[in-house]
């Protein structure tokens, strides 16, 4: 009688601990890879624009068998590419990951740096500047540095794209391998020595195979251009196009315009870029075996050349509807990748983008929509002036970068002024003009808390060791940019509203209609791997996408 209680108690034990190890989320459970794919400057509208046009395979899998969160935002100010990948990544905003910019005003050095620049690395795969990249700027570690702490660093993380900034901060501190691809006259995939000491075989492989130049061909568009109805005229005043030709109009023949652009630089802005970085992370998927055990990997993927095409062409052109017509198809052999190489279900993958774009400030002027071209440079020597009537010194400003405004303190500690009466003396200069909508001072952001609107979204992007001292939002529509081609950076709806879709592993079918921001995926991610968040993770779990 004692051994037949003993062992109900036994077996009572073991059953509620198996049923804990369910709930908790075994490993059994888990993806073997997780995937998150960032499309640079893809508007939330061009699912929707181009959708009739997408195959079944690529963007409608993902949004049928998947999750869509249909209102999903970038909350904080500037949306350029190296704050997006770092926010999405960290699960945080530039206030705390420390990445402000793609470059910003170094206060020490008074030299402007690049987000990922780093003197203390060897490049590696080139003899080139280019290589001497890193990411010790980002401050906070990613999701992909959880997995491989959580997995006592067996996990693996690949992180690759055609831009440095791409691939580095996605992979975050703790990457296996990193790898951007550098054009130019050597038109190779290359990473650093913070990664590697050589390049792996595979990759040496890749560079030396006929893969890359296969791309110098006519780049002319999928389907009849009489079928492209999403889009504008093909030949307009509103894009820039590429040396070499006299137009921006279909077909470009790559291979007699690249002497004029860069030489492969030229395959970074057109869509074979994106087919490029497919070619490059199917074979990494095969060479690192990627998903190939118990412990879960990461690879991530950030689609360049749809940035470089958007500011090239615009947002309304016939090139980047023809570029999502191909990117659909690059997704759609990337997934089929997965289910081959790593199993159906056995993987998760999340798609989002780092920013979207305006349209053409000169189209929307040509059909009344309120719109404009910012100087900075003028702004700056105006401002100068201004200052140095009150304070009989012009060196008082240091800088304005990123629509911020750098003041020199030593100066104002010499001359015993007050910086903060500075502060608002620019301030009220700067809203004179009629580009600028709002100024924020370094006061106003330190000791006041904006909730919401314009002020929440500065505030989020505002750091307080390396931002600027005035801070100033121009109008919608108005940019900081050439007068072809689409430009970013606001914090309007525009440059806000960006894709999300989860799909595969653990997600459920379906959508939601209310509001999620970039740093609201990190977290997701982390709940749905049961591991730690990121260590400054700010955002919110979106527990309506899990099975």
């Amino acid at each position: 009688m004692i051994f037949r209680v003993t062992s109900i108690i036994v077996l009572f034990f073991f059953s509620t601990s198996t049923q804990q190890r369910n709930e908790n989320g075994e490993k059994k459970i888990k993806p073997k890879l997780v995937v998150g794919i960032v499309v640079d400057q893809m508007r939330y509208d061009y699912l929707t624009r181009f959708y009739d046009r997408f195959g079944e395979g690529g963007f409608k899998r993902m949004i049928k068998d998947g999750f869509s969160c249909k209102n999903h935002h970038i909350d904080y100010i500037p949306t350029t590419t190296a704050p997006g990948h770092a926010s999405i990544f960290t699960g945080t905003t530039p206030k705390n990951h420390g990445i402000i910019g793609n470059t910003w005003y170094n206060k020490i050095s008074k030299q402007k740096v690049y987000c990922v620049e780093d003197n203390t690395v060897s490049p590696v795969g080139t003899s080139s500047f280019d290589g001497k990249m890193s990411p010790t700027k980002l401050k906070n570690t990613t999701i992909a540095d959880q997995n491989r702490l959580h997995t006592q660093m067996r996990g693996k993380t690949i992180s690759i794209a055609i831009k440095d900034r791409g691939a580095i901060l996605s992979g975050g501190h703790t990457a296996n391998a990193a790898y951007w691809f550098r054009g130019k006259g050597q038109g190779s995939w290359i990473s650093s020595s913070y990664y590697m000491n050589k390049l792996p075989r595979w990759v040496v492989d890749f560079n030396e195979s006929n893969i890359i130049d296969s791309y110098f061909k006519d780049w002319d568009t999928l389907y009849e251009i009489d079928s492209y109805t999403s889009s504008g005229p093909d030949d307009t005043q509103f894009e820039r196009g590429f040396k070499g030709k006299e137009k921006a109009i279909f077909p470009y023949n790559l291979q007699r315009l690249k002497e004029f652009n860069s030489q492969y630089d030229i395959i970074k802005h057109t869509p074979f870029g994106n087919s490029l970085t497919i070619d490059f992370a199917v074979a990494s998927i095969t060479e690192e075996e990627l998903g190939k055990d118990n412990n879960t990997d990461f690879l991530t993927i950030s689609f360049s050349s749809t940035d470089y095409i958007g500011h090239n062409f615009g947002v309304n052109s016939k090139e980047v509807e023809d570029t999502y017509l191909r990117l659909d198809k690059d997704i759609e052999r990337l997934l089929l990748n997965l289910d081959k190489k790593v199993g159906k279900n056995q993987y998760t993958v999340f798609l989002t983008s780092d920013h979207g774009a305006t349209q053409v400030p000169q189209y929307l002027k040509s059909i009344k929509v309120p719109s404009g071209y910012f100087k900075e440079a003028t702004v700056y020597l105006e401002l100068k002036n201004h200052i140095k009537s009150f304070y009989k010194t012009d060196s008082i400003i240091e800088s304005i970068t990123n629509n911020q405004v750098f003041l020199n303190y030593r100066i104002i500690k010499k001359n015993a002024l007050d910086a903060e009466e500075i502060q608002q003396r620019i301030a009220k200069h700067l809203l004179q003009s009629d580009k600028i909508a709002k100024v924020y001072t370094r006061t106003q952001l330190q000791t006041l808390g904006f909730s919401e609107g314009i002020g929440s979204l500065i505030q989020k992007g505002f750091n307080l060791t390396r931002s600027g001292d005035v801070c100033y939002i121009l109008n919608p529509g108005v940019i900081a940019y050439a007068r072809t081609g689409s430009a970013h950076g606001s914090g309007y709806n525009y440059d806000t509203h960006i894709p999300l879709l989860f799909y595969g592993r653990g997600i459920k079918p379906g959508k939601t209609f209310k509001k999620t921001t970039v740093s609201d995926i990190a977290p997701t991610i982390a709940t749905l791997l049961d591991i730690n968040l990121p260590n400054a993770s700010s955002g919110n779990i979106l527990n309506e996408v899990f099975d």
